[in-house]
């Protein structure tokens, strides 16, 4: 993978990826990121802040997911809408049993086909198919592993078996407020695959390390 190259800014790497790394991780805006830097002696305005993010944050977020293990092998899926630019939407999500996101897709519908899209999306990255999908009711779901025959798998659409992944919209909510909303379809899929990668980053996959080694991380 190509090394990323900070040529040509007044700022070091290490003040770039720290500006980027606050935005993606906590619920800042970009002037919260200028204040604070600005409290260490770092004078940068909030609009340098937001081309960092949207220059470097991409090949940032790249790096972090090659990095990351296998997922664990029971996926959730669910669906919630979101309202931008005055527009109902839908953010569909995959998480695995232990809350790591495996992807986020915004689309206009709720149904078979964005179901698809969804699913077809996660086999490409993550190389592998799941031993059990975990969903909520919609009857999406179950009509696009249908059609493409992945139903050998079990689907599970019990109550409450799906809460792992409706707890996953939370910190999306929380940012979304302080967004003060979505502007275009385009900067919420841009800016939610890039908090899904930092978000991933502190999450520690414990069916790969002992009870003691999670403990210490």
């Amino acid at each position: 993978m190509r090394a990323l190259s900070y040529s040509g800014y007044r700022f070091p790497r290490d003040i770039i990826q720290r500006a980027v790394w606050m935005y993606l991780r906590f619920t800042l805006s970009f002037r919260d990121v200028e204040e604070l830097l600005a409290e260490r002696g770092i004078i940068v305005t909030y609009e340098s802040i937001r081309r960092w993010v949207l220059t470097f944050g991409p090949a940032i977020a790249r790096e972090l997911r090659a990095r990351r293990p296998k997922p664990h092998t029971r996926w959730h899926l669910d669906e919630v809408f979101v309202r931008i630019g005055g527009r109902q939407m839908y953010l569909w999500r995959a998480v695995d049993a232990e809350g790591e996101v495996l992807d986020v897709l915004v689309q206009p519908k709720r149904d078979r086909r964005a179901a698809q899209k969804l699913m077809r999306k996660l086999l490409k990255k993550q190389g592998m198919a799941p031993d059990v999908w975990v969903t909520d009711k919609c009857p999406a779901y179950g009509a696009a592993l249908r059609e493409m025959k992945l139903s050998r798998a079990p689907h599970v659409q019990r109550k409450r078996a799906n809460n792992r992944a409706e707890s996953s919209h939370v910190p999306v909510r929380r940012r979304e407020r302080k967004l003060q909303g979505f502007k275009s379809r385009g900067s919420a899929q841009l800016f939610l695959s890039l908090h899904a990668a930092a978000y991933n980053t502190f999450t520690v996959p414990r069916h790969l390390v002992s009870a003691r080694t999670h403990r210490l991380f």
